[in-house]
């Protein structure tokens, strides 16, 4: 599978993600890059199932937030 496949199927996940559940792809985000203040009601909104592992972008906003916050 060619790498613009890969990141075009990444792209979409991503934008659907904030598409349909904004405030629950924000929230997954700033929980794994560790900025999500301990509440229990925003770590409530936290959905695992958006980090499958072949979600690039994802993974890339959330390394990116922990390298540079």
């Amino acid at each position: 599978m060619s790498l613009t496949a890969l990141m075009f199927r990444s792209l979409v996940r991503f934008l659907s993600s904030f598409v349909d559940e904004p405030a629950v792809s924000i929230a997954t985000i700033l929980h794994y890059s560790d900025l999500l203040p301990q509440n229990t009601i925003l770590e409530t909104l936290v959905e695992d199932a958006l980090l499958h592992p072949e979600n690039y972008l994802f993974h890339f906003v959330i390394n990116l937030l922990k390298c540079f916050w």
